[in-house]
C-alpha cells in the first residue's frame, strides 16, 4: 500500500489525495493457488495487486476453465462490481503468494466523487481491456489452435537480449494446461504443438521458462 503513487489508477493524485485514498484501504495477503473472488459472487471490493500474480478466468459447471487475463503488481481487478453493483463477472486466483490493497465499494465511491482523475483512469483502462478482449475473441473465432498458441506465447514473452532481436523469453512458469485454458483447447493438443516447436528448434526450455529462439512459423 505504500506504493499507491505508482499504481496507474491513482496517476495524477498529489500526496494529500493519496493520503485520503489510504484511509479507505486495507491490506490482505493470499497464499499461492488461492481463489480471491469467485465468478457470481456478490462481493463489491476493488483489489490492487501490491505483489504477486493472478489469473482471471471463467469456468462452467463441468469445471472447464478459460483464462482471460493475467495481472501483476500495480494492476487491479474487481472494478466492474464496484461500479455496477452486479455480481462478479469472473474468478481470480493467485499464481504465487500475493498481497492486495482492498478498497470497498462505499469507500471507492467516495474517492471517485472527490477525485475525478480516478474515474478517468478507470475509463482509460476499461477501454484498453475492451480492445484486448476484442482481439481475443477475434483470435478464438478466426485462428486455429496453433495460431492461438503462438499468440499466447508471443504476448507473454519479452526480448531476451537487445543483441538478439528474434530471441524472446517467457519469464514465468507456464504449464501446458494453463496454455490450453488460455486458448480454449485440450492439454494434449497444446503438448503436441509445443513438442513440434521444440523439435523444430523454434522454442527451448530452461528450467520453468520457455525461450523462443526464432520467429514462430505461421502454420503448424
Amino acid at each position: 500500500m505504500n506504493n499507491l503513487k505508482n499504481v496507474p489508477i491513482f496517476s495524477g493524485l498529489n500526496d494529500q489525495q493519496l493520503l485520503e485514498v489510504k484511509k479507505h484501504c486495507s491490506v490482505r495477503p493470499y497464499p499461492k493457488n488461492t481463489v480471491v473472488i469467485y465468478e457470481g459472487d456478490d462481493t463489491d471490493s476493488l483489489y490492487i495487486i501490491d505483489s504477486g500474480k493472478v489469473n482471471v478466468f471463467l469456468s462452467d459447471k463441468s469445471g472447464k476453465e478459460v483464462i482471460i487475463n493475467s495481472q501483476g503488481p500495480g494492476e487491479y481487478f474487481g472494478e466492474l462490481s464496484v461500479l455496477t453493483g452486479h455480481n462478479r463477472s469472473a474468478s481470480v486466483i493467485t499464481k504465487e503468494k500475493s498481497v492486495f490493497t482492498v478498497i470497498y465499494r462505499q469507500g471507492f465511491k467516495t474517492l471517485l466523487e472527490d477525485n475525478p482523475n480516478i474515474a478517468y483512469n478507470i475509463m482509460q483502462n476499461l477501454a484498453i481491456r475492451v480492445q484486448d478482449l476484442t482481439g481475443n475473441v477475434k483470435s478464438l473465432a478466426l485462428q486455429d489452435v496453433y495460431g492461438r498458441v503462438v499468440k499466447v506465447l508471443m504476448s507473454l514473452s519479452e526480448p531476451a537480449e537487445p543483441s538478439e532481436a528474434s530471441k524472446r523469453l517467457i519469464n514465468q512458469k507456464l504449464t501446458q494446461q494453463e496454455i490450453a485454458n488460455r486458448v480454449g483447447s485440450s492439454r494434449e493438443m497444446v503438448a503436441r504443438i509445443l513438442k513440434a516447436l521444440t523439435v523444430g528448434g523454434y522454442i527451448s526450455h530452461e528450467k520453468e521458462k520457455i525461450i523462443i529462439n526464432s520467429k514462430l512459423p505461421e502454420h503448424y
